[in-house]
């Protein structure tokens, strides 16, 4: 697969101001997961995502599926819906 979308209760990946992360790297994840930025269940969430992009998906999203319309938004604008992870 080329991308795979998580649909969950939640914006995306945040960061400490509890903004969203549009993209984010392998990198960097392990980075606020050690500084408990990213912490409680968002752990297995990203942790699967990693797993998904470092066994050849090129891109894993989360999106929040309690938007309207919020899949659509992620498969047809440029600036998507959720985070982009990339390994």
């Amino acid at each position: 697969a080329r991308r795979l979308i998580i649909m969950s209760d939640v914006e995306g990946v945040l960061d400490h101001d509890k903004k969203l992360i549009s993209e984010i790297t392998t990198d960097k994840i392990n980075e606020l997961i050690e500084n408990k930025t990213i912490s409680g269940g968002m752990i297995p969430k990203i942790k699967n995502c990693l797993d998904v992009a470092s066994n050849g998906v090129k891109g894993v999203c989360i999106i929040d599926g309690r938007l309207d319309h919020s899949i659509l938004f992620e498969l047809l604008s440029d600036k998507g819906s959720g985070t982009l992870i990339r390994a």
